[in-house]
């Protein structure tokens, strides 16, 4: 366990940001491996059958799993207020409350699977292999929340080495499972979706006995399970705010992908190919903003409120250095990385993927603001401002897929994300000028 409300705030965030950074290192290589695996042995087109679900896959799991980021919020405020039993109380929430929602999102996603399909324009030729590849996704979602859900609550008491050790296992069981189940039984991209499935439930077992075993203060008991109204409401409260703020981003991308599954395969496996390198590039924003949300949360259970400004200032200055190496990686080596992570020679994917991250990523300093910041006003208790933030990106992305996608193309595309980052920064600037425990006044 890790108290971060001692110690030099920097420092405390780089060393429990590291782990939490090497850990999605890890679980990118996988996706990236994954990729390579589905196009190197299945085909361009099964690659873009794959990939034309990308954005689809994140709305759903991304509100699921920001959800219980959220949850986890609780967890560390309870954690930093020293109130043991309450901190039983929120672990027990969000296991009862996290697999409520994971099975009416399971229900309710496979039961519309095709409409939705057909409204992503998904193209005939993908569709099967789509609706099979996504089926099983969406089946193992829970598996997908559980493993979180205990990785979330060991971060939430500052143990970010656990979730690192069983997310590196993780990976390699699902190369190994990919490798095995596509070429030795020939299940195609079935294969690969089973190949995440079934090693998420595997690191999740593992996980949560490690948890029971190794910290007692987690250990819960039949009163620990006991749901309140007011327990209710505050868990829902911030989960629901954190989920549907990855969830408006990514409805924004669904969106955009409805035009894009319409530019034809090549078109789709370069944008996959440059959304699995952007994720890539963001990591670092994604883990300063998770260390950022336990970091406020445990200060504000303790009540000290200046060494929340001192982190969220250090987070920035981390940021903005990384940005600058993203740019110089994008203007040099891209081409190579996207070969790399595609396995094609076709010249038409290169250059558009190419084309896509060396225009984004100019406008990454402002990214940087907007992760860390609304991160850091969730685990402050701000439910309200990140999700307005990220309804305006919401409606910028639908705003560009139906109004510039038609007449510009994939280069509609390639301007939607700059754009609705200038504008969703705005109303975290003014907040930040608003609120009380951000600009330094306490009373």
């Amino acid at each position: 366990m890790k108290d971060l409300t001692k110690g030099n705030p920097l420092l405390l965030i780089l060393q429990f940001a590291i782990p939490i950074g090497l850990g999605n290192i890890f679980q990118l290589f996988y996706n990236l491996a994954d990729t390579r695996i589905i196009g190197s042995c299945l085909g361009d087109q099964a690659l873009a059958s794959v990939g034309s679900t990308n954005s689809l896959n994140s709305m759903i799991i991304g509100f699921l799993l920001g959800m219980t980021s959220g949850f986890a919020i609780i967890v560390a405020r309870r954690f930093g207020a020293k109130k043991e039993d309450a901190l039983r109380n929120a672990v027990a929430s969000t296991l009862i409350l996290g697999i409520f929602t994971s099975l009416l999102l399971t229900f309710f996603s496979v039961f519309f699977l095709k409409d939705i399909l057909r409204f992503l324009n998904t193209p005939d030729n993908l569709m099967k292999d789509a609706e099979d590849y996504f089926r099983i996704i969406l089946l193992g979602m829970t598996a997908a929340m559980l493993y979180n859900v205990a990785s979330g609550i060991l971060r939430s008491i500052g143990d970010t080495i656990t979730p690192l050790c069983f997310l590196i296992g993780s990976t390699f069981l699902n190369i190994v499972l990919d490798l095995l189940l596509i070429l030795s039984f020939h299940a195609g991209v079935k294969g690969a979706a089973y190949a995440t499935v079934i090693s998420q439930v595997i690191s999740f077992v593992l996980c949560f006995l490690y948890m029971w075993v190794r910290y007692p203060i987690l250990r819960l008991h039949r009163k620990d399970f006991k749901l309140t109204v007011p327990v209710i409401k505050e868990m829902y409260s911030i989960g629901f705010s954190m989920g549907l703020m990855i969830c408006f981003i990514n409805v924004g991308s669904v969106a955009l992908q409805t035009q894009i599954n319409t530019f034809g395969d090549n078109i789709i496996v370069a944008h996959t190919a440059a959304r699995k390198l952007s994720d890539f590039f963001m990591l670092p924003f994604t883990v300063l903003a998770t260390a950022m949300a336990t970091y406020c949360g445990q200060n504000l259970g303790a009540g000290k409120l200046d060494r929340i400004r001192q982190g969220i200032r250090g987070g920035l200055c981390l940021a903005f250095a990384w940005c600058g190496i993203v740019i110089l990686i994008t203007y040099t080596i891209v081409p190579f990385l996207v070969q790399l992570v595609t396995g094609t020679q076709e010249k038409e994917i290169i250059d558009t993927a190419s084309l896509y991250l060396r225009v984004d990523t100019l406008l990454y300093f402002v990214t940087a603001v907007i992760i860390i910041v609304r991160n850091a006003m969730q685990g402050i208790g701000d439910s309200v401002t990140p999700i307005v933030s990220s309804g305006i990106e919401l409606l910028a992305k639908v705003g560009v897929a139906a109004l510039l996608a038609p007449k510009l193309a994939y280069w509609a595309i390639i301007l939607a994300e700059p754009i609705s980052w200038v504008l969703m920064v705005i109303p975290l600037l003014i907040q930040m000028r608003r609120n009380p425990v951000l600009r330094g006044k306490e009373n």
